[in-house]
């Protein structure tokens, strides 16, 4: 699979094992300091062909993801369940099946601010997300299905308004994870 957007990447083992699993241009962040030579790359590759950003599915990753989501608001995202990306507890691109991380490359998603978000509190409630016991466990399954990340539930929301998550691919997934199909 051949991918036109440049994907932006945490560490070099992490660029060459995306690019084991696709044919792309990799940028690699060095971590959260990213350095000024870092950025006037990805400044000038994000007008020109666009970025894809696919950061460690752990805290420090969606530090990063944020701070460059801030400065490239039209990159897309892609997003590896943490599950997919760990070998003998240490959680990182570079630790994912191929397999996985071209899939989580052909399902990238597009972050928009909507006026009308389609989803509130409220489905959190109504759909078990939050206030059961197995709350947390139900939103890691489904961010999981949907490629969208792990989060609490007011930043769960959020995802899955600005990463515009269809009404039907949200059902969709929630029946999976009811029928004890999450994978």
């Amino acid at each position: 699979m051949h991918i036109e957007e440049v994907i932006v990447v945490e560490g070099e083992h992490d660029r060459d094992r995306v690019q084991k699993a696709v044919q792309a241009d990799v940028i690699v962040t060095g971590g959260s300091r990213i350095r000024q030579e870092v950025y006037q790359q990805l400044d000038r590759v994000a007008n020109i062909r666009g970025l894809i950003i696919l950061t460690d599915p752990d805290f420090a990753g969606e530090q990063i993801r944020r701070k460059l989501a801030k400065r490239y608001p039209d990159s897309k995202h892609a997003y590896l369940p943490q599950k997919r990306a760990i070998k003998n507890g240490d959680i990182g691109i570079e630790n994912a099946p191929l397999e996985e991380i071209a899939s989580a490359l052909s399902q990238v998603r597009h972050l928009v601010d909507d006026e009308e978000p389609e989803y509130s509190m409220a489905d959190m409630v109504h759909y078990g997300l939050i206030g059961m016991p197995d709350s947390a466990i139900r939103r890691q399954q489904l961010g999981d299905l949907l490629r969208i990340g792990y989060a609490n539930a007011k930043s769960f929301v959020k995802k899955l308004n600005t990463l515009r998550v269809s009404r039907e691919e949200f059902l969709q997934a929630l029946e999976k994870i009811d029928a004890g199909g999450a994978r």
